[in-house]
């Protein structure tokens, strides 16, 4: 069953009452990286949490249908699309039970030769993290929720899970975005 979410605008990820944030380098400048997150038909190629996703507009204003793999399916808003900078969206209807609101934004910034990159737990840098490279990224996810008891629960237990999908999907994003 289809259900509606509380609409949220970006604040919500600083005032969500759950927040999970990770951080990752990308050897992809951060163009490469947004062109990628902007391209929504193609995160099943990356994200392999992503079974399907579309893109459509409702009155101009751009939106996302996202099919996770295991059948949790989303129609999401898409909030800010600032390219190079920041892509955001919140999710408008899901058939995932207790969800309230859902907001997911994806912050990027350029990472240089003195920059270090962010530790992320139970993530090594390494060769190819972008750490050295003078146009990569650093990409921070901030998935922000609002829900029932039982799922702040179980989002928690899952962050461990959720921090390596995101890393494995940047892995996925970087090699898509410095791919000709």
């Amino acid at each position: 069953m289809t259900r509606r979410l509380r609409s949220v605008g970006l604040d919500f990820a600083d005032a969500a009452p759950l927040r999970l944030a990770f951080t990752a380098e990308s050897a992809a400048p951060p163009g490469a990286v947004f062109d990628v997150l902007a391209d929504v038909a193609g995160w099943p190629a990356w994200f392999t949490a992503v079974s399907r996703a579309r893109p459509f507009d409702i009155d101009g204003r751009p939106h996302r249908e996202v099919l996770l793999r295991g059948g949790v399916r989303f129609v999401e808003t898409v909030l800010a699309a600032d390219p190079a900078r920041r892509y955001a969206y919140r999710v408008d209807e899901t058939n995932a039970p207790g969800l309230r609101a859902l907001l997911e934004v994806w912050q990027l910034t350029p990472s240089g030769p003195t920059a270090a990159p962010t530790p992320v737990p139970g993530f090594e840098s390494g060769p190819g993290d972008g750490a050295s490279r003078g146009a990569g990224t650093r990409i921070r996810y901030v998935f922000a929720v609002d829900g029932t008891a039982a799922l702040r629960w179980s989002v928690r237990a899952a962050r461990p899970g959720i921090g390596a999908s995101f890393r494995r999907a940047v892995a996925a994003l970087t090699a898509r975005g410095v791919s000709p």
